[in-house]
Formats: C-alpha cells, sequence, structure tokens
C-alpha cells in the first residue's frame, strides 16, 4: 500500500519555490510514497465564531479532510521576517481545533523550505516545529531541508535541477516514509521524540546552528533577506 504524504506550501505565490520543492518531492519520490499538494489560497483567517461543525467554511473542512486522510503531512514553508508566514500559521490554527479532536494530533510530520538566501529557511522551521509540537503532531527527528541558493537550483521552468539536492530529497522523504511507519506502529520512542520538547528544540538548535555555517559572498549574503520577498 503507498503511503500517502500531504504537502502543504506555505506560500499563495503561483512560482514560489517552496511550491515548487514539493513538486520536486513528488517527482523524486521512491515508489510507494505519493505526495499530494494542497493550496491553502482558500482559507480565511482563523475566527473561532465560525469554528463549530455545520458553520466552518468548507475550505477549512477539506485541509482537515486531507490532513486526516494522509498518513503524513509534509511542510514546506518560507521564511518571512524570521519566521512561519501567517498564511501558513493560520492554516495550522484552523486544523488545530477543537483541542483533543485535530487532525495533526499524533499525525507524522516534517518540514523544508527553500529560499534565495544562504540559510534555507533554517529560523522559519524551527518556529514551525515548535507551533507543531504544540498541536501534538510527531515531528520527524531530522534538522529538515534547508535550501539556500534557491534561484540558482531551480530551472527556468521552476524545476529543481540541482542534483544532490534532489537525491538529497528522495533521502528525506525515505526517512519520513520510515518514521511514519514506526509512529503507526508504536515505536518511535527514541530520545528526541520521548523527551522533553524543550530539550528537543534545543538539540535541533545546534543541529541548525551546525547547518547555518557558512562564508558570506557577494552573491550569498550572511542573512535571509527581511520581509516577505521571494519565497
Amino acid at each position: 500500500m503507498s503511503l500517502r504524504v500531504l504537502g502543504i506550501p506555505g506560500s499563495l505565490r503561483g512560482g514560489s519555490y517552496n511550491r515548487r520543492l514539493l513538486e520536486a518531492a513528488r517527482e523524486v519520490a521512491p515508489d510507494g510514497i505519493v505526495v499530494e499538494i494542497f493550496d491553502l489560497g482558500g482559507i480565511p483567517l482563523y475566527d473561532a465564531d465560525l469554528d463549530t461543525d455545520g458553520v466552518r467554511p468548507e475550505a477549512v473542512e477539506r485541509l482537515k479532510a486531507s490532513i486526516g486522510a494522509a498518513d503524513a503531512v509534509l511542510f514546506a514553508t518560507p521564511e518571512y521576517n524570521h519566521s512561519v508566514p501567517g498564511v501558513l500559521k493560520n492554516a495550522i490554527d484552523w486544523a488545530s481545533r477543537p483541542a483533543g479532536r485535530s487532525p495533526l494530533r499524533g499525525k507524522p510530520v516534517a518540514m523544508m523550505g527553500a529560499s534565495p538566501g544562504t540559510i534555507g529557511t533554517a529560523r522559519a522551521q524551527m518556529h514551525l516545529e515548535s507551533v507543531l509540537l504544540a498541536t501534538l503532531a510527531r515531528p520527524l527527528p531530522h534538522p529538515g531541508v534547508l535550501v539556500g541558493g534557491a534561484e540558482q537550483k531551480f530551472g527556468e521552468t521552476g524545476r529543481l535541477v540541482h542534483e544532490s539536492t534532489r537525491l538529497f530529497l528522495r533521502s528525506f522523504l525515505e526517512e519520513l516514509s520510515a518514521w511514519t511507519r514506526k509512529v503507526a506502529a508504536g515505536r518511535d520512542a527514541t530520545p528526541e521524540s520521548s523527551g522533553d520538547p524543550r530539550t528537543q528544540a534545543r538539540d535541533r538548535q545546534a543541529v541548525f546552528d551546525g547547518r547555518m555555517a557558512h562564508e558570506p559572498t557577494a552573491d550569498h549574503p550572511a542573512e535571509e533577506p527581511v520581509g516577505a520577498g521571494r519565497d
């Protein structure tokens, strides 16, 4: 039976690098893994007055149903002002409710991101993981896919052409598949997944810090562009 992975891009831009990264994941996915992409364009701003059965917006119901039907969820997040875009946080807020009945509860999840800057949305992924832990989702114990210099790694047609990134992405999906099956079998009590979330976050910070080390150049500045630019 194929493993169903729901890919959620945290950008509404049609040519978003993060949407393209999910398209690349769909393209390089090993046999037995199917990646489906969900567009957040129709999700309204969270309104607790509308968050009841029979009143909840249809687009939100589709999001929740899609998460519930998937074996795992893969988020591809841009980085806006050193954090998660509002459109993605808003969608997670909808999906996290009602408390105790969220389709994210216990769901295997993973995250990745692409950016023209050098650190590939690392800070946004750190914040995203904190948000997902609050929903009681089960993040893949992995530092994430950090695709920096995206302008050089995606071709003119938008296809990911950087071969080592494609290979890494395929390997990442294999790890997500193994993690999903492990969670489903109740065998995910690794030191990282069973420990205090604050310890887990600190350990991941150390990994991110190691991955972020680089020598800035004129073409690749040391910082991600501040604001919501090319995502």
